[in-house]
């Protein structure tokens, strides 16, 4: 009987550790901050120009070369669309045409997905992706589609394995 009691105190505070480590959400304050530090500090390539201009070619370009490398964690659309861990990731994975990333230069942009940005998860692309697939990437995102526009990634759809 006294073994039980000892297992059951041990149930009771492994629960207790693991209900008194869960994570939430940031305030305003440290979300405010944060962003001001990744725009200004952290995040380099605020003064890059996009060389490649904006157009249908450009745009189209773009959406072919996310479509290769930034849909299975953004979506079709850039704003997650289809993406059934976007919200539960810590931090979650913010959509594209979000203010939050919007207001990034195209230079910070591309320097992010050039370098990743940790420990957010956003991975690097270096020896990827060329520097004209990644400026044309940024022509997409600051033209993307409404959301849930393009459907989900065929990957947790299902359509890849239908052909």
């Amino acid at each position: 009987m006294q073994r039980y009691g000892i297992s059951a105190l041990l149930g009771y505070m492994a629960l207790t550790a693991l209900i008194g480590c869960k994570v939430s959400p940031p305030g305003r304050a440290e979300a405010t901050i944060v962003q001001w530090t990744k725009h200004t500090v952290t995040v380099g390539g605020a003064h890059d120009t996009n060389p490649v201009p904006s157009s249908a070619d450009s745009i189209e370009a773009g959406k072919q070369a996310f479509g290769f490398y930034c849909v299975v964690c953004h979506g079709r659309d850039g704003q997650n669309t289809g993406v059934p861990f976007a919200k539960s990731m810590s931090p979650p994975i913010p959509s594209l045409a979000s203010r939050q990333i919007q207001q990034y230069s195209d230079g910070q942009l591309k320097w992010i997905i050039e370098n990743g940005l940790a420990p957010s998860g956003m991975p690097a692309s270096r020896g990827i992706l060329s520097d004209d697939d990644m400026w044309a990437i940024i022509v997409y995102l600051r033209h993307l589609p409404p959301e849930g526009s393009l459907g989900e990634p065929a990957v947790y759809s299902g359509e890849e394995n239908a052909k």
